[in-house]
C-alpha cells in the first residue's frame, strides 16, 4: 500500500468551499472554555447520537485494511491532519500508557496537545483529548456534524464502488483528526488502533514513529508470527521520520530496522540507545532513573504501578526527545518531572475502590496478563487475589489465565456485555482446567461477580479483587464502581 494516494485537485472538489477545515477557516469556533469542560451536561443528547451514529457502522472487530477511504475523507476537509505535527505510537502492549506519558510531557512544554487513544472505558469522548482534557460533548457533537456531510459522500463513493462505507474507526478518526485541527493543537500524539500499516490513523505523517514492545495479538488481522506483527506495525514508518522502539524480540527489531532503513529513517532502541536505568516502588507508583537519547534523569515520579509502565516512560521520553530536539537536546529536568508526575493512565493496574482495594488493569492478553502478575507481586503486599475474568472471544484465553494463575487465589469468571464475549460457562471450563475446581465459580452476571469478589476480600485483612482480561470489563467495573458509589 503506497504512502500517499494522489492528491485531490481542490478545483474538482465539489465540497471544497463548505469544507470548515480548509485553510483559513477556523471551523465551529466555539468557546475555549467551554471546548474542554469534563461534565457538558447539556450536550449529552447530543454526545450520545454521535455515538450511536458510529455505533451504527462497521465495528471495530471487523477493520477494513485501506487507507483511501479515510484518505477520501480529510481530503475533502482540507487535510485537517498536515495542520500539527504528530507523534504516532503502536505496539502490542503498553502504547495507550506510553501514549498518554508523551502527550503529558509534551503538555508540561507548554504544548497545546491532542491526544487519540482506543478503546474508551465509559465513553467515547476519552478517545479524543485536547489539552489534557477529553473532548466536550459540545464540540464532539458540533464537529462531527460539521463532518458528516463529508462521511456522507464518502459513504456514496465506497458503496458505488461496491465497498463498506466508512467503518466506526475510520469515521472516528476523521472526527478526531478534525477535532484537532479544530482546536487548534500544536501537536498531536496518535495511537495506532490496530496494526499501523493500514491502520485509518496512517493517514497522519508521523514526524515520530515509537514501537513499544510488540507481541502475538490480533493474528487473524495482523499475521500468525511476531514477525509479521512487526511487518504491518513498521507500516507507520515515514520517510525521513525519527522511530524510537522499545526493547525488542530479534525478529522484530528485524522489521523495524530493514522498514527504518528502507526509509531513511533514524532508529533508536531501548537497552542502546536508551534505558530505565533504576526503578524504586514508592507510595502510589514508583520513582525511576532514565538514560534518555540526550541526557540522564533521575529520581523521576511516576504515579503508574509496574516495571513495565517504567519502560513505557523511558520510551515517552525518548520520543519526546526525538520530537522537540531532534533527540540530542536534554529535556529540562522540571518539566519533565512535571509531565510524568501528572500522567494518568485509566484502566491499568488503577485502583479504583478501598475496603476492600479492587483493581482494574486491561490486560487482554498473555503478554499484558504476565505484566500485571508481575506488578502485582511487587508494587503490592496481598495475601490473596480474586480475579475477576473475562476475555473475548479473538483473545489467547489460555495464554491469559496461565498467567494469572500463579497470583490468584480464586477466580471469579464472567463476561462482560460484549457480543464478542465468550460465555461465562465456557471460560470457567477453561480456567478449571489451569486452576482446579475449588478455585473456580462462573457468573453469567458481571455485577454479582464482583460483589461477590469483594464480600470474599472483605472477608479478611489484605485480600484484594483484580478485575481483568478485558477492556470492556474494565470500563463496566469503573462504571459500576461509580454506580455503587465505592469508587475511590
Amino acid at each position: 500500500m503506497s504512502d500517499r494516494e494522489d492528491d485531490l485537485d481542490p478545483s474538482e472538489n465539489p465540497l471544497a468551499d463548505l469544507s470548515p477545515f480548509a485553510d483559513g477557516n477556523e471551523g465551529t469556533n466555539l468557546d475555549e472554555d467551554s471546548d474542554y469542560e469534563l461534565e457538558d451536561a447539556e450536550y449529552q443528547d447530543d454526545a450520545d447520537r454521535v455515538y450511536a451514529e458510529l455505533l451504527e457502522r462497521i465495528g471495530e472487530a471487523a477493520p477494513q485494511p485501506r487507507l483511501d477511504a479515510t484518505r477520501r475523507a480529510l481530503e475533502l476537509l482540507g487535510d485537517p491532519q498536515r495542520s500539527y505535527p504528530i507523534v504516532h505510537i503502536t505496539g502490542t502492549n503498553g502504547k495507550t500508557s506510553t501514549s498518554r506519558m508523551t502527550e503529558s510531557i509534551l503538555r508540561a512544554y507548554g504544548l497545546r496537545t491532542g491526544l487519540m487513544t482506543s478503546p474508551h472505558l465509559v465513553r467515547v469522548n476519552e478517545r479524543i483529548v485536547v489539552d489534557g482534557q477529553p473532548i466536550s460533548n459540545r464540540s464532539l457533537a458540533a464537529n462531527w456534524d460539521d463532518i458528516s456531510p463529508f462521511l456522507a459522500l464518502v459513504d456514496s463513493e465506497l458503496q458505488a464502488k461496491d465497498e463498506e462505507p466508512l467503518t466506526f474507526f475510520e469515521a472516528l478518526t476523521v472526527l478526531a483528526y478534525a477535532s484537532f485541527a479544530d482546536a487548534p493543537v500544536d501537536v498531536a500524539v496518535i495511537e495506532v488502533g490496530m496494526g499501523g500499516e493500514w491502520d485509518s490513523t496512517n493517514v497522519g505523517d508521523g514526524q515520530v514513529a515509537v514501537f513499544a514492545p510488540i507481541a502475538l495479538d490480533h493474528t487473524q488481522r495482523l499475521g500468525s508470527t511476531v514477525a509479521e506483527i512487526a511487518r504491518t506495525k513498521a507500516g507507520i514508518i515515514k520517510p525521513s521520520a525519527a522511530v524510537v522502539s522499545a526493547a525488542q524480540d530479534l525478529e522484530a527489531l528485524e522489521e523495524l530496522e530493514r522498514a527504518a532503513e528502507l526509509r531513511e529513517a533514524t532508529l533508536a532502541v531501548e537497552g542502546g540507545a536508551f534505558a530505565l536505568e533504576e526503578s524504586t516502588v514508592a507510595v502510589g507508583g514508583q520513582v525511576i532513573t532514565v538514560r534518555g537519547l540526550a541526557g540522564t534523569y533521575e529520581d523521576l515520579f511516576l504515579p503508574l504501578f509496574g516495571d513495565h509502565q517504567g519502560h513505557n516512560a523511558a520510551l515517552a521520553i525518548a520520543a519526546v526527545e526525538s520530537f522537540l530536539g531532534g533527540g540530542t537536546q536534554p529535556l529540562v529536568g522540571d518539566v519533565l518531572a512535571e509531565g510524568l508526575a501528572t500522567a494518568t493512565s485509566p484502566g491499568r493496574l488503577q485502583i479504583i475502590g478501598t475496603e476492600p482495594t479492587v483493581l482494574v488493569d486491561a490486560a487482554h492478553n498473555p503478554h499484558g496478563a504476565r505484566a500485571l502478575a508481575t506488578a502485582l507481586g511487587e508494587y503490592f503486599t496481598f495475601d490473596e487475589i480474586a480475579v475477576v475474568l473475562g476475555v473475548l472471544q479473538d483473545k489467547d484465553a489460555n495464554g491469559i489465565v496461565e498467567a494469572l494463575v500463579p497470583v490468584a487465589s480464586a477466580f471469579y469468571v464472567t463476561q462482560s456485555q460484549s457480543d464478542r464475549a465468550v460465555p461465562a460457562e465456557a471460560l470457567a471450563d477453561l480456567v478449571i482446567a489451569h486452576a482446579g475446581p475449588d478455585a473456580v465459580v462462573p457468573y453469567s452476571s458481571f455485577e454479582h461477580a464482583v460483589q461477590d469478589a469483594r464480600v470474599w476480600a472483605s472477608a479478611a485483612p489484605r485480600r484484594a479483587v483484580v478485575v481483568t482480561g478485558s477492556i470492556t470489563l474494565v470500563g463496566e467495573a469503573i462504571e459500576l464502581a461509580a454506580a455503587e458509589k465505592w469508587k475511590q
